[in-house]
């Protein structure tokens, strides 16, 4: 049960002077005997960082060194090369976004653009699409959208929330290879709309990706208006700050500059070598005690502000792509992990809060309160109090009732929802995720288990083929168990979920009132 108390919050409290972000760990259990027995872990953490910082190969897997820290001061950058190529970048790209926005650049048929359509998954969506969220206004000079799956009724939506604009529209792809799936199949399903439309897609279209990938030399090819570079030395989990964040932002008319400033500032912050000075070592450690070093228990992400409703999701892959590892550094099967989850108080006090208070003690809480609620005055819903004041209130109260209840929980506060403050957030769970990926040995830089998805996913659409073949030499009717026989394929379920999804879709000539588990499926000729 964590112990707290006025002494114990003074004593494990950490404030940055310059910015007024705060950290209270003294409600996770952490005290100071357990800080004094983790000085000698955290110093082979802090000397593992440095050796990152300095352009070691941290990925092993695929000899690459790990370098966001760079874009945010690129003089630390451990060539020339890469200093010189961080900084053209960020200027060409803010030259970009004035171009597009003053109407120096324009579309095909209109005067200027007026919407950005970013097309990505994971890191290439997830960070954009928080920043965007918690930064945006109605005076943004362009307005963003995501296509960041393959479900073309989501793409179909996004397309009318464009609502007619998209000869007016700029479509931003953001693949670092161009061979992601899920981004590919976007990327063609906007370009098909251009088409319908009499417009050239090239004409319209930014690229962020990899020197000489697919689809850096398909924009080669179809003149796109502009190619900014996504390096190999940049994680896509840890890309906000390099061109796949700064390039969509920069474009919505965001603060890329108070961006950066505040990642840059929470860095060195995160450089010392005090823990006690350090609020990414205090938050690893923090995560250390709450889970016991072996993520028994899961990340509550729940912060107090509707402008970081979609931070829980950005964390859901930095931290569990991350840290969820089969096998540390040495080998040895331990099969790490942070499991992490949240959307925003006060709307969760009325969904699992109740859970977290009496039920069972698998979680810790990271509230994340912010004190300046509104820019303008509020009115009063009662004498004296505004909703404002109930927000803050609900966020001690609910703090206070899990702390009451033996529940772990730590706080970070925030002065306002800046640019400033989401550079700082972003720098602070960064350098968190790489410190106690070192505590518990595993290498936070790799995803070996990524790629087993896409595989079985290419399988699946293999066996389709052969499905469709199957049904279409078919006369009128084909069991499940008679389609599986024809393509040779021993998995059974694997084929009726195929020819679910096919006769759903109007495809192969199945009639889909017709499926069964056990009956025949009816194929209509006139449909093949």
């Amino acid at each position: 049960m964590p112990q707290h108390d006025w002494n114990s919050f003074k004593e494990l409290l950490f404030i940055d002077p310059e910015s007024s972000l705060t950290l209270d760990i003294s409600r996770s259990g952490v005290d100071k005997e357990f800080l004094e027995t983790m000085q000698a872990p955290m110093a082979k953490a802090f000397a593992a960082m440095d050796e990152l910082e300095a352009g070691a190969i941290a990925n092993p897997d695929e000899n690459r060194m790990v370098g966001h820290y760079w874009l945010r001061n690129s003089q630390l950058a451990p060539t020339p090369e890469i200093r010189q190529a961080i900084d053209d970048t960020q200027e060409r790209l803010v030259d970009f976004a004035n171009k597009i926005q003053e109407g120096y650049i324009r579309p095909e048929k209109a005067e200027r653009f007026t919407h950005v359509l970013l097309v990505g998954i994971g890191g290439s969506a997830l960070g954009p699409e928080f920043v965007a969220d918690a930064l945006k206004s109605v005076s943004d000079p362009l307005k963003i959208h995501f296509f960041d799956n393959t479900d073309p009724d989501g793409m179909d939506r996004v397309i009318s929330e464009i609502n007619g604009d998209m000869h007016r529209t700029l479509t931003v792809v953001i693949s670092k290879s161009g061979g992601t799936k899920e981004t590919r199949n976007g990327m063609l399903e906007v370009q098909n709309v251009y088409d319908r439309m009499g417009l050239k897609f090239g004409k319209h279209a930014v690229a962020v990706t990899g020197d000489g990938s697919q689809l850096c030399e398909y924009a080669k090819l179809h003149e796109w208006l502009s190619i900014f570079p996504m390096w190999d030395w940049v994680g896509g989990r840890t890309s906000e700050t390099s061109a796949v964040g700064l390039v969509p932002a920069a474009l919505q008319g965001l603060d890329i500059g108070g961006l950066l400033e505040g990642a840059a500032d929470m860095d060195k912050l995160t450089r010392s070598k005090n823990i006690r000075q350090n609020p990414a070592a205090l938050l690893a450690l923090a995560w250390y005690k709450a889970c016991d070093g072996q993520g028994k228990k899961d990340m509550v992400i729940l912060p107090y502000s509707d402008r970081l409703c979609l931070f829980s999701r950005y964390l859901q892959q930095l931290i569990m792509e991350s840290l969820g590892k089969e096998k540390d550094l040495e080998g040895n099967v331990v099969h790490q992990g942070l499991t992490v989850y949240g959307n925003k108080g006060s709307t969760d006090q009325h969904a699992y809060v109740q859970q977290l208070r009496d039920g069972i003690d698998n979680f810790f809480i990271t509230f994340i309160a912010v004190l300046r609620n509104r820019f303008t005055s509020s009115m009063e819903v009662e004498e004296g109090v505004t909703t404002g004041d109930y927000l803050s209130g609900f966020w001690q109260g609910t703090r206070q009732a899990i702390t009451e209840s033996g529940r772990a929980s730590i706080l970070i506060t925030i002065p306002e929802v800046s640019a400033y403050s989401i550079g700082q957030l972003i720098a602070l769970y960064e350098r968190t995720v790489g410190f106690y990926a070192n505590l518990i040995g595993i290498n936070a830089y790799h995803q070996p288990g990524v790629e087993a998805g896409k595989k079985a996913a290419g399988k699946i659409l293999e066996l389709q083929g052969k499905v469709i073949a199957a049904i279409q030499a078919a006369k009128e009717s084909i069991s499940v168990e008679e389609i599986a026989a024809a393509v040779g394929e021993e998995d059974v379920e694997k084929v009726f979920h195929i020819a679910r999804h096919l006769a759903a879709n109007n495809r192969a000539g199945i009639i889909q009132d017709s499926i069964t588990i056990d009956g025949r499926f009816l194929i209509d000729p006139r449909l093949v």
